[in-house]
């Protein structure tokens, strides 16, 4: 019972206090705090700091997610720049049985479809499923190339926030011992770094999250655009091969 009590009597202590801050804050006129204190103006790095040791994570999560997407883009971007003339060359070269010179074309261009087309054409002369399956087999592995990293680029933006939410739990929990341990008035400033710790990072946490998370999404529908180019050309290098001469 005393227990309970308290924690009642620590509850409405910290909810005093908050309110307290807020009033302070929305009664204090801005331009008479910038004419006393000499308007010092609070930093992003400085507030950053007030996040406490759970923003190490948060950063480290951050910088990764920057460095993936940047590679992936990179990657991509690689992979979907097939040369415009490069399937009609290949279909004339191919038609006039020049299939030494359409193997040296593939190996010049460094994409996906052209690695598959390239293994098409080392089949051409076997059964046209052995043809198919050794393109498909060929387009699995350049698309798991293509994915690669991703997943962990989705775990980030499910984590970042979950860590924030600690952050946020933890700094609550600092700013709760502090006022049961001060035995007389709570003041604002006894709060301010526990409430700090809890804000901080619960805003980073969902920041990185969002950005990794539209980031992911992102990345996907680029994927996307380029295995639907590769089965296209892949479908159009088989009808080639079953074109009557």
């Amino acid at each position: 019972m005393l227990l309970l009590l308290r924690i009642n009597t620590v509850m409405k202590l910290l909810f005093l206090n908050i309110k307290m801050i807020l009033t302070q804050i929305t009664t204090t006129p801005v331009d008479s705090v910038a004419l006393e204190q000499g308007a010092e103006t609070i930093k992003v790095i400085d507030v950053l700091f007030k996040g406490g040791f759970m923003m190490v994570p948060l950063i480290l999560l951050s910088i990764i997610a920057v460095y993936i997407f940047t590679e992936r883009v990179l990657t991509i971007k690689k992979a979907s720049n097939t040369p415009g003339h490069f399937t009609d060359k290949i279909r004339q070269l191919v038609g006039q049985g020049d299939i030494s010179g359409a193997r040296i074309l593939c190996t010049q261009t460094d994409t996906p479809i052209a690695r598959m087309i390239e293994k098409g054409i080392t089949r051409i002369g076997s059964p046209l499923k052995n043809i198919e399956v050794a393109i498909e087999n060929v387009g699995k592995i350049e698309i798991f190339k293509l994915e690669r990293r991703l997943s962990t680029l989705a775990t980030i933006s499910g984590a970042a926030p979950m860590l924030g939410f600690l952050g946020t739990v933890i700094g609550m929990i600092r700013a709760f011992i502090a006022i049961a341990q001060e035995e007389g008035s709570v003041s604002p400033k006894l709060l301010s770094s526990g409430i700090y710790e809890a804000m901080v990072t619960t805003a980073v946490g969902l920041f990185v999250g969002i950005l990794a998370y539209l980031g992911y999404n992102y990345l996907v529908s680029q994927v996307s655009k380029v295995i639907h180019k590769m089965e296209y050309n892949s479908i159009d290098f088989i009808d080639l091969l079953q074109e009557p001469r």
